[in-house]
């Protein structure tokens, strides 16, 4: 069907003179199981297949979508993108379409998942309920399950496709001035755990019932996977030829320095087993293993193609689908970990503050990096490597380039699922001298 589509954009922007345009078409079914209050209470599910072309016509070049696909429809996108196009200005940076190169097949498609149930869903949600409702408490949460096609063509060669499934389980388990979460995705629902998150999301509200308040100020923090996914995430947007260029990244004149501590390693990986997505990027081109921080140094940037013509330099794998103001950013983020478990960095904790999760981030200072948040739905006093209680949530205020150079203990490495960036893989951290300027209210 891919191929059939593709001949039929083909065939309508020649019939306009037009020989150089380019396709994207996806195909996305989801389906989401949401419960609150201990019960079910939405149940849907949805499918969509959408075509987005891109003609290349004297410089210049747009880009036209639809969700309709029959051969009207798809004339009548190729004959709106080719209008749009001779009506923008000429670009003098852009480049031809992209040439074929060849991309690494991957799979990350599980028949199971791409088949699971709302019956299957209710089940998992039944169980991890009556395991949060055991404790007294009350449980809130989604379960979805689904799977995406992804295709792109051009007309100078280039075809490469890719489809993967996606799980995701989250719940909140909410006691009478407490609250725990957990979260995890997979490519496979079976790797997913649900009964093992609501144990860890309802330990974690009986565990930090009643919290004291503690004054703000400078302590040894230790993050979990999905607060330092949240809050370390923020940056990588940065690691971009066009965001250095343009004079917007923290990189700008950083790189090849040492910007964080010996012990920090981050690499774009989208091959990693843990990873999900294409190995290709929104122009077809492979996507390529970057180093981005070795022993804390800032090593390499993603490069789109065109970022890569203006330096001279191979285009690494990592441009958005054209046109775009962003040009490119690594989106397989995996920090390398360490080898000491979560359990044993609070049991060689003399005092720390151990965080399960972050919201409300915002940018305070985009050169250094400084970001304002707050914790959330499980924050604790360790003392004498104990857990002793939980603690009112805190509002932070905190360099990433600080935080980053204060790395005392890494664990190994998970794929962690939060609610403000895209999913990576993380380790645990253990930091000193993380700033909470205030108790929050909630």
């Amino acid at each position: 069907m891919r191929d059939d589509l593709f001949q039929q954009v083909l065939d309508a922007a020649r019939e306009q003179g037009v020989t150089d345009i380019e396709a994207i078409v996806t195909t996305d079914r989801q389906a989401l199981t949401r419960f609150a209050n201990n019960a079910i209470h939405q149940n849907v599910a949805e499918r969509n297949m959408h075509l987005s072309v891109r003609p290349v016509i004297d410089g210049r070049t747009a880009r036209a979508s639809t969700n309709r696909l029959d051969r009207d429809a798809v004339r009548a996108v190729v004959s709106d993108a080719i209008a749009i196009t001779r009506l923008t200005e000429p670009d003098p940076e852009l480049l031809p379409l992209a040439e074929p190169l060849p991309v690494a097949a991957i799979d990350r498609y599980s028949l199971p998942t791409a088949e699971a149930t709302p019956e299957h869903r209710a089940q998992t949600v039944a169980e991890a309920i009556r395991i949060v409702e055991a404790q007294g408490q009350t449980a809130a949460g989604i379960y979805s399950t689904g799977d995406t096609e992804l295709a792109l063509f051009n007309s100078r060669g280039v075809r490469v496709a890719h489809r993967e499934t996606m799980a995701r389980f989250s719940i909140t388990a909410m006691a009478a001035d407490s609250s725990g979460w957990a979260k995890a995705s997979a490519c496979d629902h079976r790797e997913l755990a649900p009964a093992a998150l609501a144990q860890s999301a309802a330990r974690k509200a009986a565990a930090s019932c009643a919290p004291r308040e503690i004054a703000p100020g400078h302590y040894t923090v230790i993050l979990e996977p999905a607060a330092v996914l949240d809050l370390v995430g923020q940056m990588f947007l940065d690691f971009s030829a066009t965001a250095i260029r343009d004079g917007r990244s923290f990189l700008n004149d950083r790189i090849g320095k040492q910007l964080f501590g010996a012990n920090i390693a981050i690499h774009d990986d989208a091959a990693h087993p843990l990873q999900s997505g294409a190995l290709f990027d929104g122009e077809g081109v492979p996507r390529r293993l970057l180093t981005l921080v070795e022993d804390g140094v800032v090593r390499e940037i993603a490069y789109s193609r065109q970022a890569a013509a203006q330096a001279g330099v191979a285009p690494t794998g990592h441009g958005f689908p054209l046109p775009n103001e962003m040009g490119e950013a690594p989106m397989n983020i995996v920090i390398a970990g360490g080898d000491i478990p979560l359990e044993l960095m609070i049991a060689e904790s003399e005092r720390a503050i151990l965080v399960t999760r972050l919201w409300y981030i915002r940018e305070v200072d985009p050169y250094e990096k400084i970001f304002t948040g707050m914790t959330r739905d499980g924050t604790f006093l360790v003392e004498d490597g104990k857990i002793a209680g939980g603690v009112r949530n805190f509002r932070f205020n905190q360099s990433l380039i600080e935080l980053l150079s204060s790395v005392e203990a890494l664990s190994p490495v998970e794929r962690a699922s939060g609610e403000e960036t895209f999913d990576m893989v993380v380790p645990a951290l253990k930091v000193r001298d993380f700033n909470f300027t205030e108790v929050t209210r909630f």
